[in-house]
């Protein structure tokens, strides 16, 4: 069996010793991730197959993550890096932002691995994070120093040593946006924390039960930015349930944004939890959000054929079954306040099913849905991404999976099944206590020196633009104009529109383009969007002019000023239009037709018009 010990810092002569400077390569097996080495290797960009931190993107060009060493290990000075970029004009309200320490490790295969952590602390640490893999939270709590006696601690040499331990799977993936499997046999540890040190790691291939989770975005494991905080981060409750789990039992995550019943598997995140279950895992189950979107999946019909396909194969798998109803959204009626259960109907299915199959069913719905309507739609929001009702930040993704280990504790703990005793009386734990929510969540702003800075002169490469004779559609529009003024598709999709599915490949962009103001009301018809649209110069213009007035402002002057294009565009477009025009973005003597379709070589010659003004 695989075993392995790394040292930090000091002496590893009977070990493996690993400097300040020793960042991950293949070649190499171990080390550092930083901004450095994340530009420079492909595959610790995707966030899947890595601790699933990345700075965020206006800091992504630069190093903030220093790391050095002593005789203690190595550490690196989060404090005093926040403090550097604050005076640089970042915009940091509300929560404390930290810079996380990540180190990465080969091992041999796919499986599971005992990973003991050791820190040597001189001076207390408040407020410590340790996550495994991608973002699955392994501790938090404080570190003490010499002056206090923790349990997980002694006394070594230099400082108190604190010690703990987490069992981790490691497993094949599907990063987010592909469409194939990528072999996945490296181990991540991050520390987070206001000087966050690392003096020892020790890892051990071990066997024991996982449980195999498949889900959607509410479940899967998102990605964080840093300068870090809790709130500002989207979460899955998948990736937090192993704090509510004992050193007997791995989490092995499949669940991805926008996912349904049927594109779990079609999409081949099914065949990864077919090739690794063994007997004696267990399979949780938790879908709705998207299912509810297309008429295949209704509750009645296609979902609850899903479910039961899945609860079928799992048991002939030799594996437990346990399925968990779709969280509940913020949602409350306009008219009269009350709250507005969308997955009423897939929740009650899923209990059905359950009772039907004698499978165990964990209501998260029916508990998040309690805690909401207790808490009313504003106290409920510091659980949520900030201005999501649908996704749950760390803060809630935490409290979250709390409700769902004790329903499955419920669930499993009167089965007559052994598989489902031993993981309510030996796998579940209470957690590290609650983890307080702050009085106040703001989103990180570019800092000011930034702010009117050039971002790229380059408009989207024409290789990936395909045929530029071809008519442009809305979506690929959208792509196109987030490209050139460098924003980032998001990870999560919030259904302001009925014919967007979580699920598409494009759902992101109009996600970010939303979050952005770049879709305004008027060209969206009865709650529609209609993405594969072909696009007009006039939508384009739109679309475009929002984009560029995130970058940079835009005087009235050119907006109420008539323009040639006044007779022919829309009245809700005519600011956008003279703004385009006096922009250069479109010949100003009115020559232009604003109606017709644009084909993708003239969308991007007007994209290169925009990024030559920014």
């Amino acid at each position: 069996m695989f075993y392995k010990k790394f040292i930090f810092g000091g002496d590893g002569s009977d070990e493996i010793r690993v400097g300040a400077s020793d960042l991950y390569e293949p070649r190499r097996g171990y080390g550092f991730v930083t901004e450095k080495n994340r530009r420079e290797q492909e595959l610790l960009r995707f966030p899947e197959l890595n601790s699933a931190f990345d700075a965020v993107c206006w800091y992504q060009d630069q190093d903030l993550t220093h790391i050095r060493e002593d005789a203690a290990g190595c550490f690196l000075d989060s404090d005093g890096e926040i403090a550097r970029l604050e005076a640089a004009g970042a915009g940091f309200e509300g929560e404390h932002r930290r810079i996380p320490l990540s180190f990465k490790a080969d091992v041999p295969c796919q499986g599971n691995y005992r990973v003991t952590v050791e820190i040597r602390a001189d001076e207390p640490m408040k407020d410590v994070l340790i996550y495994a893999g991608r973002r699955h939270l392994g501790y938090r709590g404080d570190i003490p120093g010499n002056d206090k006696e923790p349990q997980q601690a002694d006394h070594g040499g230099a400082g108190t040593v604190f010690r703990h331990t987490m069992t981790v799977n490691i497993c094949d993936i599907v990063p987010r946006g592909q469409t194939q499997v990528y072999e996945d046999k490296t181990l991540d540890i991050t520390i987070v924390a206001d000087r966050p040190r690392i003096s020892a790691v020790t890892v051990e291939e071990i066997q024991c039960p996982t449980v195999f989770i498949a889900g959607d975005s509410t479940v899967t494991d998102q990605s964080a930015d840093y300068p870090y905080a809790p709130g500002t981060s989207y979460s899955g409750w998948g990736q937090m349930i192993s704090a509510y789990l004992t050193g007997e039992a791995a989490v092995s995550n499949h669940a991805h944004s926008g996912l349904t019943t049927h594109s779990f598997r079609e999409e081949g995140h099914y065949g990864i939890v077919e090739k690794y279950i063994r007997p004696g895992d267990y399979y949780f189950c938790q879908f709705g959000h998207n299912d509810q979107k297309l008429d295949s999946l209704k509750a009645e019909e296609g979902y609850r054929v899903n479910l039961l396909r899945y609860i079928k194969e799992a048991r002939e798998k030799g594996a437990y079954p346990i399925l968990v109803t779709p969280i509940a959204r913020n949602t409350w009626k306009g008219n009269d306040g009350s709250y507005n259960d969308l997955l009423e109907e897939y929740a009650g299915v899923c209990l059905a099913v359950g009772e039907q199959e004698d499978v165990p069913v964990a209501d998260l719905h029916g508990r998040s849905m309690d805690f909401i309507v207790r808490n009313g739609l504003e106290a409920s929001k510091a659980y949520f991404f900030p201005g999501d009702y649908t996704h749950s930040n760390d803060y809630g993704a935490y409290f979250m999976a709390g409700l769902v280990a004790e329903e499955i504790r419920r669930a499993c703990g009167e089965r007559k099944e052994p598989g489902y005793r031993f993981l309510a009386e030996n796998c579940i734990v209470g957690g590290f206590g609650p983890w307080p929510v702050p009085e106040k969540i703001v989103m990180p702003e570019r800092p000011r020196d930034q702010e009117n800075e050039p971002e790229s002169q380059e408009a989207p490469l024409l290789s990936e633009v395909g045929d530029l004779t071809e008519p442009a559609d809305r979506v690929s529009a959208l792509d196109m104009i987030i490209k050139t003024l460098r924003f980032f598709p998001t990870n999560v999709y919030n259904d302001m529109f009925t014919d967007v599915v979580g699920h598409e490949w494009y759902a992101g962009t109009v996600e970010c383009a939303y979050q952005n103001g770049m879709i305004v009301p008027e060209l969206a018809e009865n709650g529609e969007f209609h993405p594969m649209r072909p696009v007009t110069l006039e939508e384009f213009l739109v679309f475009a002019v929002n984009g560029y007035k995130s970058r940079r402002s835009i005087s009235a002057a050119l907006t109420d000023s008539a323009c040639a294009y006044d007779g022919q565009c829309r009245e809700f477009a005519r600011p956008y239009v003279r703004a385009a025009a006096g922009l250069g973005l479109i010949a100003p003597d009115g020559s232009a037709r604003l109606d017709r379709t644009l084909t993708r070589g003239e969308a991007v010659e007007i994209c290169r018009k925009a990024a030559a003004k920014l």
